[in-house]
């Protein structure tokens, strides 16, 4: 067993694409290749444990997460040097984690690594804009007087894709911030304003537990394949491409007289029988020719380096996905990782580079 002050956009891709947690119609536009009519086997139906980025100073991203979310230390130590090994770094190379999570939660965690004497580091998204292609670009929270938090995270040194962004949608009035931190990582937060958040979500003060981590991809397409045909993750957007109807301030930071005319495309997958966890969504933008960055998602560079999903049995897990087509990245490990104790860990990557881990507890 697993243990572990613009226009408002009404758009509806918008909303789902880059706000997860919105309701939408099963409806597939005829343009768009519709959803398998039965999924093979989940290679896992549980949310992600933890979403691990390398940084330059634990304290100072830590303190965003501590001080403004509210979030509680539940390790701080050295890197276990089974985990070093598999990150191919040069000899002598070492590490220090720190590891936190919301109060209450059981996974979603934050793993931020030090990577000492390991060589030159680099973002692994220099700029981070929407259309450069690459790396995860960043996760997602829900915020409560997101005002306030904006204020805190901007005296604290971190700035924005964009001022707070309004969106309406399906009756819900929402504001969306993507917050921009040291060493290039992002979270994007945003707040109900006239609901609350979903019946079983777990409560929290001013930031919550991450649910969702996005990636800006090549081709989208790509990333369904892996997603539905490989993993087996259910399909909760996928959608036609969308441009607005007039100049639309928006969280990705196109520019606004573009939105017209530069039309993107969002995917969102979560594990089966997950509703409120452990999404991964990806954006396609088209006509804004960016960077690649897919071959810098890796340690020690810096940003976010990974998700993991926890599996029943790591070697079942990775048959199977071999089996479907797709190569294994890092091949199955024994490491120890404090706050989820031992595992038994495997790899693969996205069609952009990102990190997707699966771990078995042993």
């Amino acid at each position: 067993m697993i243990r572990f002050g613009l226009k408002t956009s009404t758009a509806p891709m918008f909303a789902l694409g880059l706000f997860a947690s919105c309701q939408t119609s099963t409806a597939t536009p005829p343009s768009v290749t519709p959803p398998p009519a039965e999924l093979p086997s989940p290679v896992t139906s549980a949310p992600w444990l933890m979403a691990t980025a390398s940084v330059s100073d634990l304290d100072r991203t830590a303190r965003f997460f501590i001080e403004i979310g509210g979030y509680e230390t539940v390790y701080r130590g050295p890197l276990d040097a089974a985990e070093l090994n598999a990150y191919n770094l040069q000899p002598g190379a070492g590490g220090e984690v720190l590891t936190l999570r919301a109060p209450g939660s059981d996974a979603g965690y934050v793993r931020l690594i030090r990577f000492d004497n390991a060589g030159r580091k680099v973002p692994t998204r220099p700029g981070a804009r929407a259309w450069d292609t690459g790396c995860f670009w960043s996760f997602m929270v829900r915020a409560k007087d997101i005002d306030r938090v904006y204020d805190d995270a901007i005296a604290m040194g971190w700035g924005t894709e964009t001022p707070i962004a309004p969106l309406s949608f399906n009756g819900s009035e929402l504001s969306i911030v993507v917050f921009k931190g040291p060493d290039g990582l992002q979270v994007q937060a945003y707040e109900r304003l006239n609901r609350p958040p979903p019946e079983g979500y777990t409560p929290f003060e001013r930031l919550s537990r991450p649910f969702n981590i996005m990636q800006m991809t090549r081709d989208r397409e790509a990333i369904r394949v892996l997603m539905e045909d490989v993993l087996g993750f259910e399909r909760v957007w996928y959608g036609a491409p969308y441009t607005d109807d007039e100049p639309t301030l928006m969280p990705l930071g196109i520019p606004q007289n573009l939105t017209t005319s530069v039309p993107y495309k969002a995917g969102i997958f979560t594990p089966q029988t997950q509703t409120l966890y452990g999404r991964m969504e990806y954006i396609e933008i088209d006509g804004l020719d960016g960077f690649d960055y897919a071959d810098r998602c890796h340690a020690p560079n810096l940003g976010w380096l990974s998700v993991t999903y926890p599996v029943d049995s790591a070697d079942e897990a990775k048959a199977m996905i071999e089996a479907r087509g797709w190569p294994i990245a890092q091949n199955a490990y024994e490491t120890t990782r404090p706050a989820f104790g031992a595992l038994r860990v495997f790899s693969i990557k996205a069609p952009d580079g990102a990190t997707i881990e699966f771990a078995e507890a042993r």
